[in-house]
Order: structure tokens, then C-alpha cells, then sequence
């Protein structure tokens, strides 16, 4: 149960509606499903042959980055801090640009022609340090997309008007199932023609919902609201999250950009180093819009639900839930926009929805059957055995998401969760990867060691909190500690335990 059960909410959602979402799933499926005739080799279904050019990039890195679930956890934070939320959109914008103009990382791992980060790890490293890092990295990143289809249900619950939690897993599960088979059948090429598919899709939702929002609040309305609501802290970051928040965002953004492994897929797809560069220029571009607009959203629901009795109790009272909060955006816009307009913006977001669980499931099956069942198996596996166990493994992660969505208590705002559990990989990741890639003496032993301070980052976990007796233990300054942690052990096992050659040919 929660706040909201007991009022009737409006929504605008009419049989105008429905026919233009079933049309976009229909046409979606059907594309991802044509894809498959282009699958020869495993290269062509983990990174699309390398032969992405810098359009079909740009498109497919906003259209992957920019999910429902980004709308939704973004949306919360402007719901909840006004455009205090700005920064994080400002600073991931700016050192994504870094990222394309230096080539950091990504140009590097381009150059290896690795097709995941932990085969770069058996290429500097090991083997071992490569199925280490790859089983952790997996398992983060699954974790990581375990709140998913929460977020996104609480959207479609919102829209659509959908009462009862059969109604609610029905819809999320057939969605699931729609991306599950187009990815399944057609591998990095259909995850790429859909993406772009669903890129104009979100693209036009994105642009017409702002619109008519900027209509229907002027400037004047929306600074003075968020100010009589929030304060001084509805603007300042320093006030609305605090400084060791803001240098946590900061170090995300780059992780983002340079780090994540469905970002880095982009790298190994393209054509070329300059691709490589130009996709993550322009790119930085998407990463602004992709938070700058759910926060702007964020804040047009507060000025709505502030206005809304009912809502006003519920969504700002003191005790308002995780799950309350994550559903102020859409409970607002369903209530604003006109029929045929929230169908739109419903297609748009399950499109947004749709490109970031096809590349997800399609990387995380990659990473374990490229870095963890390969390395097992000593890389005896022909290409249609790999297909099929990467096949194999998508689904099986798909069911996870669908039980651990259900299961998992989200107390904290939702951006904080997918932080923390992505942080068990990439803080170990950044000291592995980057002392590998500029710093000739990093060895096994550190990488080891850099992965082993990276699980510091559970301690933020809400059910460990609990189970500790800390609840109120700050996850940003844990992070921050782990990165320094993981990038001293780095070091330090490096000059204490160098690599030797013998040892690195029996590896």
C-alpha cells in the first residue's frame, strides 16, 4: 500500500492512446525482428561488425542513455530539489565533452579492438583479472537495471490509469517480452536499428511535452513557485545536495561517459577512433538534454501537485516514499497534456524504455558470455555457441529484473540506487582501466586489489544500512572513499607485487 491508493487520479489517457502506443510496439518488434538477417559472426552480434558511422552513433548513445527510468529518476530529483538538479545535468554534459574531444579511455579501448572492458583486462593483465572483472562488472550492472521495470511501472500505472498489480505486471512483462525477442534474435544490429527508431520516437515526445509545458507554466510562475516551495535551496546545489554530493556527480559523469560498459559499447562499435570522438563531442549534448528535461518536467509536477490538494498531502509531506515521489512526473503530465498528446509521450517514453533494456540486456549477456563463460571454457566456443549462451543468458537476466523489481524495497531516490550499485563495478574499474591504459607498471595483484575496495560501495545499500545499524550512512562520501581506496590499492599492490613475465604467459 501506499499514499496514493485511496485517491482518484485524473488521467487523459484515451483509446486515441492506446492505438498509437500498440502501433509503436508493433512496429519496434517488427524492426528489431528484420535485424536478425544481418547476424553472421559474434562481432556482428556484440558490436555490429564495428561499422557504426557518427550519426547512427550520436543517435543510438542518446536513445540508449535516455531510458524511462532516466525520465522517471530525474524527474524525482527536480520534483524533490528544484533546479538545484541542473548541476548534474551541467557537469555529465561537460565532462562527456572531455571524454570525445580527449578521447580518454574510450579512444584507447577503441584502438584494442576489445569488445567489452574486461577483454582489455586479459589484454593488459590476465585471464583472471579478465573473468574477475567481468563477473563483477556483470553483476553490478544487473543490479544496477534491477529497478528498471519498477520505475518504469510506476509510469504506466500513473498514464494509463491501471489499478491492480495484475494489470501492472501484465503490461511490464509483455513490454520485457517485446524487447527480449527482437534483442535476443538480432544481437548489437537490432539494438541499433531500434534505437534509432525509438531516438526520433523520444526525441519528438521529449520536444512536444516541453512545449506545451513551457505554454502552460511561463518562467515568472515556475522560478517563484519552486522558490516559495524549496527556497534558496530549489537553486543552489550547495544548499539543495550538498558538496561532497556534488563532486560524487561529478566523477558519475565521467564514469558515465568513459566507464559504463553500454556507453564503451558505442566506442567498440564505431567505424574509427574519429567516429569514436565526434559520437562522445556531440554526444555530450544528449547527456544534457537527457537530465536537463525529465528535471524540467520534475519541476512543472511540483508546481501541479502543489496546486492539487489531494496530491499536495500525500507527494509533499515529510513521509512521502521513494515510490510516491518517482510518480509526481507522470501523475502530473497525464493530468496536462490532451488525449492523442499523452499517447505520444507514452510512446516515447516505452521507446526510451525499449533502447535502454535492449542495450542493457544485450551488454550485460555479452559481457558474461565474452569475459566469463569464454575465459571458463578457454575460449574454445564457436560463434553460433556463443550466440546461443549470450541468448540464453539475456533471458535469464530478463527474469531477474521482473523478481528483483518486485522485490527490493526502494527507499532512497532512485538516481541513489543505480549510483551505489553501479559503483561496486566502475570505482575498482577506474583504477584497473585507467592505471592499465597510462600506466605501464600496473599489475594483477593491484587490479585485484582495486576490485576487492570496490565492493566498500554495498555498504550503501539500503538493506545493508539497515542490517548495520547505520540507515543514515552518506553514499556519496562512501563512494568518494572507494574511489580513493581502489586507486591506492591500485598502486600499491602494483609496486609491492609487479608483474613478471613468466607469470603473465602461465596466466
Amino acid at each position: 500500500m501506499n499514499g496514493l491508493d485511496s485517491i482518484a487520479v485524473r488521467t487523459n489517457f484515451s483509446v486515441l492512446d492506446w492505438g498509437i502506443v500498440i502501433a509503436f510496439l508493433v512496429i519496434s518488434t517488427g524492426l528489431g525482428l528484420y535485424a536478425r538477417k544481418y547476424i553472421k559472426s559474434m562481432d556482428d552480434y556484440v558490436v555490429a561488425g564495428r561499422s557504426v558511422k557518427t550519426y547512427l552513433g550520436v543517435a543510438t548513445i542518446i536513445a540508449s542513455e535516455m531510458g524511462l527510468v532516466t525520465a522517471m529518476y530525474s524527474a524525482q530529483k527536480g520534483f524533490k530539489i528544484g533546479f538545484a538538479a541542473f548541476y548534474i545535468a551541467a557537469i555529465s554534459a561537460l565532462v562527456t565533452l572531455v571524454v570525445g574531444l580527449t578521447g580518454f579511455v574510450v579512444v584507447p579501448l577503441r584502438r584494442s579492438r576489445a569488445m567489452t572492458i574486461p577483454e582489455f583486462y586479459e589484454q593488459r593483465y590476465s585471464r583472471n583479472v579478465r573473468l574477475v572483472g567481468g563477473a563483477i562488472l556483470a553483476f553490478s550492472g544487473i543490479l544496477n537495471m534491477g529497478m528498471f521495470l519498477k520505475a518504469d511501472s510506476l509510469f504506466i500505472t500513473s498514464v494509463m490509469g491501471f489499478t491492480s498489480d495484475t494489470q501492472l505486471k501484465l503490461a511490464m512483462t509483455i513490454m520485457l517480452g517485446l524487447v527480449l525477442l527482437y534483442t535476443i534474435l538480432g544481437g548489437m544490429v537490432a539494438v541499433l536499428v531500434t534505437d534509432y527508431m525509438q531516438y526520433v520516437v523520444m526525441a519528438i515526445g521529449l520536444v512536444a511535452t516541453s512545449v506545451f509545458l513551457m505554454g502552460r507554466y511561463n518562467w515568472h510562475t515556475i522560478i517563484t513557485s519552486v522558490q516559495s516551495i524549496k527556497g534558496d535551496a530549489g537553486f543552489d546545489p550547495v544548499q539543495g545536495v550538498g558538496g561532497i554530493y556534488m563532486v560524487w556527480m561529478g566523477f558519475l559523469g565521467l564514469v558515465g561517459a568513459a566507464l559504463w560498459q553500454t556507453s564503451v559499447m558505442r566506442a567498440a562499435s564505431a567505424e574509427n577512433e574519429q567516429v569514436v570522438r565526434r559520437t562522445f563531442s556531440w554526444g555530450s549534448v544528449g547527456f544534457l538534454i537527457r537530465f536537463m528535461i525529465p528535471y524540467f518536467w520534475g519541476i512543472c509536477a511540483l508546481i501541479y501537485i502543489s496546486q492539487t490538494p489531494a496530491l499536495k498531502a500525500v507527494l509533499l509531506s515529510k513521509t512521502a516514499s521513494s515510490e510516491d515521489t518517482l510518480r509526481a512526473m507522470p501523475l502530473a503530465l497525464t493530468a496536462l497534456l490532451p488525449a492523442g498528446a499523452i499517447g505520444m509521450l507514452t510512446a516515447g517514453m516505452l521507446a526510451a524504455a525499449m533502447s535502454t533494456y535492449n542495450t542493457y540486456l544485450h551488454c550485460w549477456s555479452s559481457v558474461l558470455t565474452q569475459d566469463v563463460v569464454g575465459p571458463l571454457t578457454g575460449h574454445r566456443l564457436g560463434h553460433r555457441q556463443r550466440i546461443l549462451i549470450t541468448q540464453g543468458i539475456m533471458f535469464a537476466i530478463g527474469v531477474f529484473l521482473l523478481l528483483w523489481g518486485l522485490w527490493y524495497p526502494l527507499k532512497a531516490d532512485l538516481w541513489d540506487y543505480m549510483a551505489v550499485t553501479g559503483a561496486v563495478y566502475f570505482t575498482g574499474a577506474f583504477a584497473v582501466l585507467v592505471g592499465g591504459i597510462y600506466w605501464k607498471r600496473a599489475s594483477r595483484v593491484g587490479a585485484f586489489l582495486a576490485f576487492a575496495c570496490g565492493w566498500l560501495n554495498v555498504l550503501s545499500l539500503d538493506p545493508v544500512k539497515q542490517a548495520l545499524g547505520h540507515p543514515n550512512w552518506n553514499a556519496a562520501l562512501i563512494g568518494l572513499i572507494s574511489v580513493c581506496a581502489t586507486s591506492a590499492a591500485l598502486v600499491l599492490g602494483s609496486m609491492l607485487f609487479p608483474d613478471r613475465k613468466k607469470e603473465l604467459a602461465s596466466a
